[in-house]
């Protein structure tokens, strides 16, 4: 079933809500992949930055967990391949 990329941009928007971001910035960069053997069936390559207070007391691989975990069942489909660019909380900007 393909998935429109706004429509899969929102669902990240709304799963990340859990983690009470001060800032999230979700990049659709699904044009790039093209003709990409995950991108045929309407997979989506997206990239990720989120500011959370959640991430206080964890490091970048907990972070990373925390979010992916959001995920876990839209991976690999629509969710092609999701690249999270920066985990910050408040403090480290």
């Amino acid at each position: 079933m393909f998935y429109p990329s706004q429509m899969i941009s929102e669902e990240i928007h709304l799963r990340l809500a859990v983690l009470k971001p001060e800032y999230v910035d979700v990049y659709d960069d699904s044009a790039a992949h093209a003709g990409h053997a995950g991108s045929v069936a309407g997979g989506g390559h997206f990239d990720l930055t989120i500011v959370s207070s959640a991430f206080a007391g964890k490091n970048t691989l907990a972070r990373h967990r925390m979010v992916m975990a959001l995920f876990a069942d839209l991976i690999p489909h629509p969710i092609h391949a999701l690249s999270i660019k920066k985990t910050l909380t408040p403090d480290e900007l």
